[in-house]
């Protein structure tokens, strides 16, 4: 049977040697209040004092490190909750709407300057949009399509890839975005690594780049008109 007594004699036996009062409550079930009553003018070893602070020390860390991935989980799931609201915000796209969205998309990404050749601007212009992100190819095309008429005949698709993306696999997965056929796709164009020149991350751009084209000057000016007009609103 343990007494009273022997459990003090533990307690103290447990501090002498460095353990902190949570140590000892754990092992003897004594509250803390009751521990340091006991040890009030109790005088510790060199070694015992670092092995506290250490534990002092660590207990802390544990506690921070512990409520930074509480903090990190509660925030995803807010984030994730702000997303998912925002996105209901967002009905079923119409005609203007898509508009709005792809000359927003032409003004920020799309070729606009003039083609000059010999000194001279040329009089025959491209639509030529180039981006890697998926969602923004997908919306473009239905752009080109719904709201400049842009037949499936008329769009010419090239990828400009760097040398360590595999060519067959970028053209299946860009045919699987655009629904085009290979015989939409014109030759790779290769562009120098940026990640050989340690600009950016080696897999930054998995597949690449796609550059949308369609050769209509009319269409061309057209775009340009309409951003143009959404100028002229502000």
């Amino acid at each position: 049977m343990i007494t009273s007594s022997s459990v003090k004699e533990q307690a103290f036996k447990f501090r002498l040697d460095g353990q902190s009062y949570n140590e000892i409550n754990s092992k003897l079930g004594v509250p803390k209040a009751t521990l340091s009553n006991w040890f009030s003018g109790l005088v510790l070893s060199a070694k015992a004092q670092e092995r506290i602070r250490g534990r002092i020390a660590q207990g802390t860390l544990n506690g921070l490190v512990k409520r930074n991935i509480m903090q990190t989980h509660l925030a995803r799931k807010r984030a994730n909750f702000i997303r998912k609201t925002a996105q209901d915000d967002i009905s079923v796209l119409t005609k203007e709407g898509l508009r709005l969205i792809g000359v927003a998309l032409y003004w920020g990404e799309g070729y606009k300057r003039p083609v000059i050749r010999g000194g001279k601007e040329r009089t025959g212009h491209a639509i030529s949009f180039v981006n890697s992100d998926p969602g923004m190819i997908k919306i473009f095309i239905r752009f080109l399509k719904e709201i400049l008429g842009v037949t499936e005949g008329e769009f010419r698709i090239a990828m400009r890839l760097y040398p360590h993306i595999n060519e067959q696999s970028a053209m299946k997965y860009w045919m699987g975005i655009t629904r085009f056929s290979k015989s939409s796709f014109r030759k790779t164009t290769y562009l120098v690594s940026g990640a050989s020149k340690k600009k950016r991350p080696f897999n930054r751009l998995p597949y690449g780049t796609i550059q949308i084209g369609v050769y209509n000057t009319e269409k061309f000016h057209r775009i340009m008109g309409w951003i143009e007009g959404v100028k002229n609103q502000f």
